[in-house]
């Protein structure tokens, strides 16, 4: 198949557009903020039945992502070995496309006496949104030429902010000034953002799905799918094991990333709890993270083809332990305003970066989903260990600072094991433009 062609380069990119909305509006702001007004009771407790087990809301919520995480991680290596024994990655990726966004759709019937289900599929939503990239990351090195990755991976990410601040601006219209558009019900606005962001992802996917290459190595398939893709996933461990740089990278990307997740994941809770500040002024460090992440992108690319990837993401990671610290000391909302803005500024940089070293880092291969289900599992690992660890240290010390403090450690554990990678692959691309 011909690599960087524009039509499908644009396509793929698509992709982040349609589904980073998710990552936004449901993980991070409408949902989580409508989740907690819709089961906090009049005398202050959240205590809901779910499935017929009482239980606290709050701890609930975690549990539902960390199980849908850990489900997609037990899953996604069969699953990946599978499509790239059959050569259908697309058809898999379109699968848990419409399983995520059908069940973003389901969230609009999201009240009190519907809550088993609506959390059901707030997990089907995560499942579907994590098996879909997976795949959706696959591609890269099958559209682009290897002096195009960290470009390409920064211009997907930078989309996908773009798409996502767009759709959750007009939710906030939505949920803010619901009179405008003659919205009389209290709970209709949210969920009526969790109806369109199903549509967004829905609609935009197709975009993506038109232009893609459905099988790039022409493979044909036979005997049986399971089988062979065991086999297939095998085949793929065995050449892991043998690639030093490509393992010690994922070793790094596991602890340094575990920090970064779980930043993301509590920020807006470390506002409101240790800041005391209100949900707008959480809205807005949101908007900023994203608007700044779409430079951060673009300059951190820029700043491999100076340095290099692994020198760049060392630079980048260096950032993350400052944040951690500073994080620590804060004690204001315009210092927490000016640490979210340097948190856009590497966030967007880490993650695109991230992706494309992997890419570059991969073997000559027509597995490339099934190497990048074990990026994608040191992801979900590192996200729910960073969980665990953040509430315990919060239980232990009574305070989400020291939680806070304590991520610093995995970005330094990362720092020292990507300063150990040595690799041709890594080194800085003059030609990126």
């Amino acid at each position: 198949m011909e690599k960087n062609n524009p039509k499908v380069a644009r396509a793929w990119c698509m992709y982040d557009w349609a589904n980073s909305v998710y990552s936004l509006v449901i993980t991070t702001a409408i949902f989580p903020i409508y989740y907690v007004a819709i089961t906090t009771q009049a005398n202050g407790t959240d205590w809901v039945n779910f499935l017929g087990w009482q239980v606290s809301a709050s701890v609930l919520y975690k549990y539902a992502l960390t199980g849908a995480f850990l489900a997609i991680a037990l899953v996604s290596p069969i699953l990946t070995a599978i499509a790239d024994y059959g050569g259908n990655k697309k058809a898999f990726m379109r699968f848990f496309c419409y399983m995520g966004s059908f069940a973003c759709m389901g969230l609009y019937f999201f009240e009190l006496h519907t809550f088993s289900v609506s959390v059901i599929l707030f997990m089907v939503a995560a499942i579907g949104y994590s098996g879909s990239i997976v795949f959706y990351n696959a591609y890269l090195p099958e559209i682009a030429t290897e002096d195009q990755f960290d470009k390409l991976s920064a211009r997907g990410f930078s989309l996908g902010y773009i798409g996502s601040m767009l759709l959750l601006v007009f939710s906030l219209a939505l949920v803010l000034t619901p009179e405008t558009f003659g919205i009389t019900e209290k709970s209709m606005a949210p969920r009526l953002s969790f109806l369109f962001t199903g549509l967004w992802w829905f609609g935009f996917a197709h975009y993506t799905f038109a232009y893609l290459p459905k099988n790039p190595y022409h493979k044909k398939p036979e005997g049986d799918y399971l089988f062979n893709g065991f086999k297939e996933l095998r085949q793929v461990w065995e050449q892991l094991k043998s690639l030093p740089a490509l393992k010690r990278f994922l070793l790094a990307f596991f602890f340094y990333n575990m920090g970064v997740q779980t930043v993301m994941y509590v920020a807006s809770l470390f506002g409101s709890k240790e800041l005391h500040l209100p949900d707008d002024a959480l809205i807005m460090v949101l908007l900023i993270i994203q608007g700044v992440a779409i430079g951060g992108a673009y300059g951190f690319a820029w700043l491999s083809s100076r340095l290099g990837n692994i020198r760049s993401l060392m630079i980048a990671v260096l950032v993350w332990v400052g944040i951690s610290i500073a994080a620590y000391f804060i004690t204001t909302g315009n210092q927490f305003y000016m640490l979210a803005f340097v948190v856009g500024a590497v966030m967007g940089g880490i993650q695109a970066l991230s992706r494309s070293t992997y890419s570059k880092l991969l073997p000559q291969t027509t597995d490339h989903a099934s190497f990048f289900s074990f990026y994608d599992i040191c992801d979900k690992v590192g996200l729910a260990l960073g969980s665990l660890v953040f509430g315990i240290t919060e239980q232990w010390f009574g305070s989400m600072r020291n939680s806070v403090l304590v991520l610093s450690v995995f970005f330094i554990f990362g720092l020292i094991v990507l300063a150990s990678i040595r690799s041709k692959k890594t080194e800085p691309q003059p030609q990126f433009a």
